[in-house]
């Protein structure tokens, strides 16, 4: 295997577990509401800028990287709370142009707040590379692989063993019945919209010592969340995963062995593909499964 194959993997595979959170997000959101929310780029985005903000400000690192994570959720509970809950009898278009509508409105209010301008974070464990095959991996991608899978990890326990979780994997099969069994189905979208937003919230603080942070960063990161989303099969997370890994890889790849000018096409170009092939996603036709 040579050094260039292993360098494009790791790169891929880092960036592929990012999209995979924000994939994620996407995954719970529409399990429990049946809405697209346009907004989970912006999640990853304000946690980033929050928390750069924060260490510029000469805040501790740890507790910078906390509370721009707690800030997104706050974000999070707050655009379910003043703007998808008022309209919860509207049709599942217009709530998703409220949170498009929400989208636009974080950008330019991050823009107001901490401006156009590029901002770098420190790396978690410093930028000194692990040499593997050949193939240079930076700490602070082991940081990045190793969250997401205590993620992957996390959810699984809270969906299966938890009451909370149970209320959500319930309202994600049957809405209806679930609410006739006593579950309190708006507590759960408020919990969706947290629990997303904590994933994009972890996403953010992530990436950002990898890739620069600016007002804009979660337009591209949304979209390639949600394709990974609609490539694994929406309301799938395992699916939300792999569709994430697959785009990061299928980037990396063709930035490395064709141009970098492909890059952000690839993720559609594999979209339309599969779909056409699999109109249901990679993991089949929309069901909810437990992580």
């Amino acid at each position: 295997m040579s050094a260039d194959f292993l360098q494009f993997l790791f790169s891929g595979i880092t960036q592929g577990a990012c999209y995979a959170l924000v994939g994620l997000g996407f995954s719970i959101i529409y399990n429990a509401s049946q809405v697209i929310n346009f907004a989970q780029g912006e999640f990853v985005m304000i946690a980033g800028m929050a928390a750069v903000g924060l260490i510029d400000a000469g805040a501790p690192f740890v507790l910078a990287l906390a509370a721009g994570v707690a800030l997104t959720v706050v974000v999070g509970v707050a655009l379910e709370k003043f703007a998808i809950e008022p309209a919860r009898n509207a049709s599942v278009v217009t709530l998703i142009i409220i949170t498009i509508g929400a989208s636009i409105f974080l950008r330019g209010a991050a823009e107001l707040l901490g401006g156009r301008g590029f901002r770098s974070m420190p790396a978690f464990s410093g930028n000194e590379p692990i040499v593997i095959g050949g193939a240079a991996l930076l700490p602070q991608s082991l940081w990045v692989l190793g969250v997401t899978v205590v993620i992957i990890f996390a959810l699984g326990r809270f969906f299966n063993a938890t009451m909370h979780g149970k209320a959500m994997l319930a309202t994600a099969y049957n809405p209806v019945m679930a609410q006739l069994m006593g579950i309190n189905t708006r507590l759960v979208l408020s919990l969706s919209f947290a629990l997303a937003a904590l994933l994009g919230g972890i996403a953010g603080v992530l990436i950002a010592p990898l890739s620069l942070t600016y007002s804009t960063v979660g337009v591209m990161l949304g979209l390639k969340g949600f394709c990974a989303a609609i490539l694994g099969g929406l309301g799938k997370p395992m699916g939300a995963i792999a569709g994430g890994l697959l785009v990061g890889v299928s980037e990396a790849m063709t930035a490395g062995y064709l141009s970098s000018a492909y890059k952000d096409a690839v993720a559609f170009v594999i979209i339309l593909v599969v779909l056409v092939v699999l109109p249901g996603g990679l993991f089949g036709g929309r069901s909810v499964e437990r992580v």
